[in-house]
């Protein structure tokens, strides 16, 4: 019994480990975000997602048609109690170069950060600033970072809700100085493939403790709710997703990003057909589908049946104000209207 557990267990991990291996090769492909001859500085926090990533690159560089380097590198921020051994050690276990940079940014965020205020925002500034420093320092033409799927539509709705701003975390995204490019190619991976992929390779994962209770961030907020929605809709953050690469800019209503101000008409070709348009010509055109609805019109009130009666006669000629006309006729009349409006 035991055998046949592992071996189902195996094929699980096998299928999730292709799974997550070919969403990563799709996100790079889609935005060209390696290149022959790149230095990828993979980002590592320590985290399961950063430990996933690092470990899908170094499969993938094996494999990849363009040759690129891997190099793993951890901000020491000099939290207490922070292990400072462990992610050197697994680096030197998996063979891949490293660097930790020692950067005492906890200090900062503590002595800028009032005591029991959120110390993200600060924090990742400061930890961006030394990343993109420390990149061009070591000749690195890609940044890493294991943001995943639900990273990025969590970020869409915080900015949404809380900053006014239709604005997610691109797959890859070039500094605002141009010195860096950022990419995430963890932008098609689930969560719960990660976190399920983390637990079977026992990353060493060191927890983040310089934000204190995770659960009283806005994100968690957002993560809750999201998680709530794919209760009813497996699929709901990955269609969220796909709708940001389905952007329409003249069906949304940033004047930056279209000029609804300069829309001059166009009637120089045929206008184009649209449905209803035989059904507003006659009443003979009306199909027997809106005739079976007259039945209706018997509960129009006075004021009501007087005015579809004036609409009716632009259609169908002049209605006498007696009782020519059927209320089936009449419902027929209010039909074409509808149409007309419609159209």
């Amino acid at each position: 019994m035991s055998e046949s557990i592992d071996r189902k267990q195996r094929l699980e991990f096998n299928k999730l480990q292709k799974r997550l291996r070919r969403n990563v090769g799709n996100a790079i492909v889609d935005y060209n975000m390696v290149e022959e001859g790149d230095v990828v500085m993979a980002c590592i926090s320590g985290g399961k997602d950063s430990f996933a990533m690092l470990d899908i690159l170094l499969n993938l560089q094996k494999n990849a048609p363009v040759k690129f380097d891997v190099i793993a590198v951890n901000m020491d921020q000099k939290q207490p109690g922070f292990p400072e051994h462990v992610l050197p050690e697994y680096f030197e276990s998996i063979g891949v170069p490293y660097y930790i940079v020692d950067k005492d940014t906890y200090s900062v965020v503590r002595e800028k950060i009032p005591e029991g205020q959120k110390t993200c925002g600060l924090c990742s500034r400061l930890r961006r600033g030394t990343l993109y420093a420390f990149a061009e320092k070591i000749g690195a033409t890609k940044l890493a970072l294991g943001h995943h799927m639900d990273d990025i539509v969590e970020t869409l709705f915080l900015n949404m809700f809380h900053g006014s701003r239709l604005k997610a975390m691109p797959p890859k995204l070039r500094s605002d100085d141009q010195r860096n490019v950022v990419i995430r190619p963890l932008a098609y991976c689930r969560e719960s493939d990660l976190i399920e992929y983390a637990s079977h390779k026992q990353f060493p994962i060191i927890p983040c403790n310089l934000c204190g209770s995770q659960e009283n961030l806005q994100r968690q907020a957002i993560k809750s709710m999201l998680q709530q929605w794919e209760q009813n809709d497996v699929s709901r953050v990955e269609r969220i997703f796909k709708s940001l690469q389905n952007v329409s800019p003249s069906q949304l209503a940033d004047t930056n990003l279209f000029d609804f101000v300069n829309l001059p008409l166009d009637r120089s070709g045929e206008r184009a057909g649209y449905d209803y348009d035989e059904a507003t010509i006659g009443a003979s055109n009306v199909g027997a589908s809106m005739s079976n609805e007259g039945a209706s019109a018997s509960n129009i009130g006075a004021d009501e049946t007087s005015t579809s009666n004036m609409a009716a006669s632009t259609i169908l000629g002049p209605v006498s104000t007696g009782s020519s006309f059927s209320s089936s006729e009449m419902a027929s009349g209010v039909q074409i209207v509808d149409a007309i409006e419609l159209s």
